[in-house]
């Protein structure tokens, strides 16, 4: 289990904002949750594969958000410094 995104200076939760992080800067690592919709995070893993950025397979979505502190369900973090 990865608890760096607990302490990460920079990080940004969910699907959107984790795509924009990819656009823009080079994310040190991403998050995904194994039971997430295969067509939301699909773009991540391609982009992550292509950027060779290291990606962290969460078991589920529930997990994955307690992990980033929130109480909701994520499919998708990433960790910016």
């Amino acid at each position: 289990m990865d608890y760096t995104v607990l302490s990460a200076a920079k990080k940004v939760i969910g699907t959107k904002q984790t795509l924009r992080s990819l656009e823009k800067d080079q994310p040190k690592k991403v998050l995904i949750a194994k039971n997430a919709k295969k067509e939301l995070v699909d773009p991540l893993v391609e982009i992550c594969e292509n950027a060779q950025v290291e990606i962290v397979w969460i078991e589920d979505m529930k997990l994955l958000g307690d992990i980033c502190g929130v109480a909701v369900k994520t499919a998708a973090a990433a960790i910016l410094e």
